[in-house]
């Protein structure tokens, strides 16, 4: 398994899923680029182990994260280093090796257990389902900063908000409620009391990993290439004749899943095969 370190602790709290907790409350889980090396390590590692199915990610105290460590960023700019350009270009995961990461078929679930400001949004917003707190407040900050929302941010908001409203939080830069991140921004799932978004992520997770993750890792696939190919018939096509589909039809968890059916009791899942 992957070790933990000050920074990330990782753990398996239930059978089939990871749980990454980041751990720097006391600068708000700000992420450095030491730690978003970690995170990559951790979900590079994950990827690869058949055993777990999905991933949750959240913050310890009080807040999710507060993005980037403006501190680290403001020390590496003095120094005269100016690398933002071709590193965000470059990453081939964007913000903490989660905002742009398309490598993974795995499902990723946010649980935001506080407020997520500036990168932090930017890696909810590339998580497959969003449990927040009603603690949790949003925002996308940078302009106020003199930076950008440069790893994932501007796109996938205006995807799921429209043109007007990602705007609205990208220009301004104020802060939104779960409530309106919820009904009018629409990149939050379900909202729940203070204490309850971790549990409620993983119980999520617990119902995806009652399901095939043959099935589940093919569909999730065909939700990425959905994003990324306009024309439904091409994305149908692309997607029937990739190796997780082709697994999916060869492997033994659909023989499971229409035996389990027929003989009226609960399937038995085996990991997949590797890709």
């Amino acid at each position: 398994m992957a070790a933990s370190s000050s920074s990330l602790r990782v753990s398996v709290p239930q059978q089939h899923t990871l749980l990454l907790t980041l751990n720097r409350p006391s600068q708000r889980n700000a992420i450095t680029p030491d730690l978003a090396r970690e995170i990559a390590h951790v979900l590079d590692w994950f990827d690869n182990e058949p055993s777990l199915w999905v991933a949750v990610v959240t913050g310890e105290g009080d807040t999710f994260c507060a993005g980037a460590d403006l501190k680290s960023w403001h020390a590496s700019q003095s120094s005269g280093i100016v690398t933002e350009q071709q590193n965000f270009a470059s990453s081939p995961h964007g913000f903490a090796s989660i905002s742009r990461r398309r490598t993974s078929l795995k499902p990723i679930i946010a649980a935001v257990n506080g407020p997520a400001y500036g990168g932090g949004v930017e890696i909810i917003l590339n998580c497959d389902l969003v449990v927040a707190s009603t603690d949790a407040v949003f925002a996308l900050p940078e302009v106020k900063r003199g930076v950008v929302a440069a790893q994932g941010g501007i796109p996938r908001l205006a995807r799921v908000a429209g043109h007007q409203l990602a705007s609205e939080m990208l220009l301004l830069g104020n802060t939104i409620t779960a409530l309106e991140a919820r009904d009018k921004y629409r990149f939050i799932n379900i909202i729940t009391s203070p204490t309850e978004a971790l549990p409620t992520a993983l119980a999520l997770a617990h119902t995806i990993t009652s399901n095939s993750p043959d099935a589940v890792q093919s569909t999730k696939e065909g939700l990425l290439i959905a994003q990324h190919v306009g024309n439904v018939d091409e994305a149908v096509v692309s997607h029937a004749r990739s190796e997780a589909s082709g697994r999916v039809w060869n492997g033994r968890n659909v023989k499971e899943g229409l035996a389990a059916f027929v003989e009226k009791r609960t399937p038995k899942w085996t990991n997949p095969a590797k890709l």
